[in-house]
């Protein structure tokens, strides 16, 4: 059983309704859901290119999936996100833009937001004493390919890609072969085109959970930011 740390849009937000279509799956309810057909695309192509980011749900990334630390109950992390978002805001993302991210293709900040870089930062620290420990043998399979700073990172705190080295991403791929990335940008660029248009408005965290190992993420719970 793991648990994650994790943005998801509202429920009845357009973005929402995106993600959940896009993927195939609703991480509120774990129900299937009907994907949109693309013009010379079978709709295995589609399931198969979007299994990756299905699995985990349509979200961004505040805190890596993490098993329960000794000593530790998924009640005493729900009390905790309680605690921890009702005394900090809601944070304003100007803009969002499609980005190829190495080998898969993201929503992302136009921008860097500081108040984004500085929630994230506070979710990593303030749930790190219910992560357990990770395997030896599995740190050391994940550094492979990482920086000097991201392996620190790594053992710090489990996952590579936190505090300076965190960039916000919503997946909306696994990865692509180049002739495949570059034929669904534009694509998906127009599919994306409402979403983009306004402010994002991160009101809430939610905790997911991974029951049993390769099964999805659904969200155990959503804990609205109460600090206006």
């Amino acid at each position: 059983m793991r648990y994650a740390i994790y943005y998801a849009p509202e429920p009845n937000e357009p973005l929402a309704a995106f993600g959940r279509a896009w993927l195939g799956r609703d991480a509120e309810t774990g129900a299937a859901v009907d994907q949109p057909p693309l013009d010379g695309r079978t709709p295995q192509w589609v399931a198969d290119v979007t299994a990756e980011p299905r699995r985990y749900g349509f979200h961004g990334t505040l805190k890596a999936p993490f098993h329960l630390s000794d000593g530790t109950t998924e009640d005493d992390l729900l009390r905790a996100a309680t605690s921890f978002a009702a005394v900090r805001p809601s944070v304003a993302v100007p803009r969002l833009v499609l980005r190829a991210i190495g080998d898969f293709i993201a929503l992302v900040p136009q921008m860097r937001v500081p108040t984004l870089d500085a929630l994230a930062g506070d979710c990593v620290r303030s749930f790190d004493m219910f992560r357990a420990p990770p395997d030896p043998a599995d740190l050391a399979r994940r550094r492979a390919g990482l920086s000097a700073r991201q392996a620190e990172l790594l053992v710090q705190w489990g996952y590579p890609y936190v505090l300076d080295e965190f960039r916000f991403h919503l997946t909306l791929t696994g990865k692509l072969s180049p002739e495949d990335r570059n034929s669904l940008l534009p694509v998906l660029e127009k599919m994306t085109d409402a979403v983009k248009r306004g402010p994002l408005v991160i009101r809430s965290i939610c905790v997911f959970k991974q029951p049993e190992p390769d099964a999805p993420f659904t969200i155990r719970a959503r804990f609205p930011l109460g600090r206006r």
